[in-house]
């Protein structure tokens, strides 16, 4: 390639289907604790300190320390099911001489499991997850932070989101954002995205250079 290219993956929804597991486990929270019956969808793709100053912040310390702990319990046991060829593109799209990404709103002590188990530990030349910022999606800040890691232009740079605040992020980021409609419809999804896709099953190579063009 003559010029140096970049691809950025979210985490949840998009490399792993997770998202349903997460929508059970917030959603029984949201009951809990009386922030209704579809609280899940309301925090999808942020963090979790987003989600404990927008919705706990007039809680007592004892319901704020027993939500994080509830929280990282079921992140310490849960599975991680891959998207359709999801993990094949990254080898793949790395052994062609891209420089690949990784952006999420986990937590480093959740991803150092999740990499254990899919055998990830040094695929991705950069990783920003929750611990390196302070601003979460929709904020770009996460972006930005990943394409700063490698002096990259955000023009140079695209992202696979599966969430309306991951798309925002990379969107505002200035990015070319392709959209994982994993949790997501497509058609609510297109009119935000460069290009939708159900998982990375048929996503060649050929068609990442495309998005590029």
């Amino acid at each position: 390639m003559n010029k140096q290219k970049y691809v950025l993956f979210d985490f949840d929804g998009v490399l792993v289907n997770t998202e349903p597991i997460y929508d059970i486990f917030w959603n029984e929270a949201g009951v809990r604790y009386g922030l209704g019956e579809n609280f899940a969808s309301k925090i999808k793709g942020t963090t979790m300190p987003y989600v404990m100053e927008t919705y706990f912040s007039d809680a007592s310390e004892e319901t704020k320390a027993s939500v994080l702990q509830e929280s990282n319990e079921f992140e310490k046991q849960m599975d991680f099911p891959t998207i359709d060829g999801a993990l094949d593109f990254v080898y793949n799209v790395k052994k062609e001489g891209f420089k690949v990404g990784l952006v999420t709103s986990s937590q480093d002590f959740k991803m150092e499991r999740a990499f254990s188990i899919l055998s990830l530990n040094n695929v991705f030349d950069t990783i920003v997850t929750a611990d390196r910022i302070t601003k979460g999606k929709p904020d770009p800040m996460c972006y930005l932070l990943a394409a700063n890691d490698w002096n990259a232009k955000p023009e140079n740079c695209i992202v696979f989101e599966d969430s309306f605040a991951g798309i925002k992020a990379a969107t505002l980021a200035g990015m070319r954002v392709i959209g994982v409609s994993s949790t997501i419809p497509a058609e609510e999804l297109s009119d935000k995205v460069h290009d939708v896709i159900p998982d990375f099953s048929s996503v060649s190579v050929s068609q990442l250079l495309e998005w590029f063009k």
